[in-house]
């Protein structure tokens, strides 16, 4: 089992942020309205990893009212769902008190989901290496979803973390306006990947045998569903997305997205002790710093760290850049810049992690 085996769910926890407690009556407000027009419990799956002998499983539990099968408003919401603005995911009604069951390979699991729908925990398992599905169900609805997982071979030795924004998809993140639009405005189809990362990525995963990628961002759990379509769309490799929740916590208004990805660095490192990881960035979110750490603290789990840079306009809005060489030096892995796919492809390849054409 990993070091985490522990899931969101409910348990005993200490006096909740005012935010937090708004929060949450809001949702049950609108949880019983919501019950009352007849909507029910519905899993949002989020594709899940683990190893021969664990398997982490993620979701989040929703109210939605299904269509009639072959009505048209059937038709219609498979429509919209296919074309999606950013700010319809955060007006879903999330619950936390529908017990989800897992089931996988013949074997059925009960997890509860958290205060904000999500449900996140690592049960045990004998699986193979590769693809597999998880069939998810909840108390009151006759609905499965299924979701897919990868099982990380034991003898793999290489993987991907890649961030998300700005990274494989050009949001313009150091630009608040802007972000904010392409997150709750802009239709997914305009959303733009980055030049040559879909290229680099899919080049990665073929050339290292079972390969893991992993996606790994600061965006909210609300928006899984149109990443993957996005990520899919333009022929990225498939693989997780550890996203994380916005709005107030327990104890302060806003999580802490830098925190997110440092210690969702550190679990899978733990994780999978015997990978060493390519690290994928840019230089305007944070990247630079966490992965530097991340180095420093486990260097025989770092390959390299590879770098998207900004544009000239997008540096100066994100306070600057730092420099390869500095990185290098202190924590140890080689460290690449360029602003494109195309770029850092030629550069990894120098270093022997992609083979010369």
């Amino acid at each position: 089992m990993p070091p985490f085996p522990e899931s969101r769910g409910a348990s005993v926890e200490p006096m909740m942020h005012r935010a937090a407690r708004v929060e949450d009556a809001f949702h049950a407000f609108r949880a019983r309205r919501a019950r009352k027009r007849g909507y029910l419990p519905t899993v949002v799956p989020y594709t899940g990893y683990g190893s021969p002998t664990w398997a982490r499983i993620l979701g989040r539990v929703v109210l939605a009212k299904d269509p009639k099968p072959g009505s048209r408003a059937e038709r219609l919401h498979r429509k919209r769902e296919e074309s999606i603005r950013g700010w319809r995911s955060f007006t879903s009604v999330p619950v936390g008190d529908v017990p989800v069951t897992i089931e996988i390979e013949g074997d059925t699991h009960t997890v509860m989901p958290d205060r904000g729908g999500v449900f996140d925990t690592v049960i045990p398992v004998q699986l193979s290496p590769g693809w597999h599905t998880v069939r998810m169900s909840t108390d009151g609805s006759s609905n499965v979803f299924e979701s897919p997982v990868f099982i990380v071979d034991p003898k793999a030795t290489f993987g991907i973390i890649s961030d998300i924004d700005d990274t494989v998809m050009v949001t313009a993140l150091p630009r608040p306006l802007l972000a904010a639009w392409n997150t709750f405005v802009l239709d997914e189809h305009a959303r733009v990947p980055t030049p040559g990362m879909a290229v680099l990525l899919e080049r990665l995963a073929a050339t290292h045998s079972a390969t893991p990628v992993i996606y790994l961002s600061t965006g909210a759990w609300n928006v899984a569903p149109t990443l993957t379509r996005f990520l899919s769309r333009n022929l990225f490799p498939a693989g997780p997305l550890l996203l994380t929740d916005w709005g107030p916590t327990h104890d302060r208004w806003f999580r802490s997205g830098r925190e997110h990805k440092r210690s969702s660095l550190i679990r899978l490192a733990e994780e999978f002790p015997g990978l060493k990881w390519l690290l994928i960035g840019d230089d305007g979110q944070h990247d630079e710093t966490l992965y530097s750490e991340f180095a420093r603290a486990h260097p025989d789990n770092v390959a390299a760290v590879a770098i998207r840079q900004l544009s000239t306009g997008e540096a100066v809005l994100a306070g600057g850049r730092s420099k390869a060489d500095k990185h290098s030096e202190i924590s140890g892995a080689p460290w690449v810049y360029a602003p494109d796919g195309a770029g850092l492809a030629e550069q990894l390849t120098e270093l022997g992690i992609l083979p010369s054409n």
